[in-house]
């Protein structure tokens, strides 16, 4: 005997389904938006400093040092980074619950991508305090923006064109009081309601 074949059910709400590949894709992106913008920030800090720019200064956590100027340079370089990030983070996942992962994977791969360069995992106390607040910064300046995009006002373009104030906002309107002869009372414009006079 065959058994009845079930209907699925979807939760209901906001049902999304898994798409692996457009989420490799954004880690792919923001992880190549994040090293561009390091390398950016470094070699302008670099030319600007008059040291020469080599790749340790990106993938090597023993560039982040706390008893040089270098060092402290590339920590304030990589807040920096951190913060464009959140930009980034605003375009590219545009979701406030979805911020947190995609900072833990960026930050996890550029670990992974340290160990690999310098065939160790990071020993500096001052790299992983530097890890943890980009990490803190992306989360949070990230979550703020994406929630900040989610909670707009939404425009659906309703309304007549010629009510608009030329900026697409659509018309405002003036309440006018109006006096009729003899009555008292006074009429405001556009509601119909009287108001008896006092």
């Amino acid at each position: 005997m065959a058994k009845p074949s079930r209907r699925r059910r979807f939760r209901r709400g906001n049902y999304e389904p898994f798409q692996p590949l457009r989420t490799l894709l954004h880690i792919a992106l923001l992880q190549s938006i994040y090293y561009l913008t390091a390398t950016l920030l470094i070699l302008f800090t670099a030319l600007v400093a008059g040291k020469p720019f080599n790749l340790d200064l990106i993938f090597s956590w023993r560039a982040v040092r706390g008893d040089t100027t270098v060092g402290w340079t590339l920590g304030i370089v990589w807040l920096l980074c951190g913060a464009v990030m959140i930009i980034a983070l605003l375009l590219v996942v545009a979701r406030s619950k979805l911020v947190l992962d995609f900072s833990l994977t960026t930050t996890f791969l550029h670990l992974i991508v340290v160990s690999l360069y310098e065939h160790e995992v990071p020993r500096s106390l001052l790299w992983w305090v530097l890890q943890f607040v980009v990490t803190g910064i992306m989360v949070a300046g990230g979550t703020w923006a994406c929630q900040w995009r989610e909670l707009r006002p939404m425009s659906f373009g309703l309304g007549d064109r010629e009510s608009t104030n030329g900026d697409g906002t659509g018309g405002s309107y003036e309440m006018v009081a109006v006096e009729e002869e003899g009555e008292g009372e006074t009429e405001i414009e556009g509601e119909g309601k009287r108001i008896g006079r006092a």
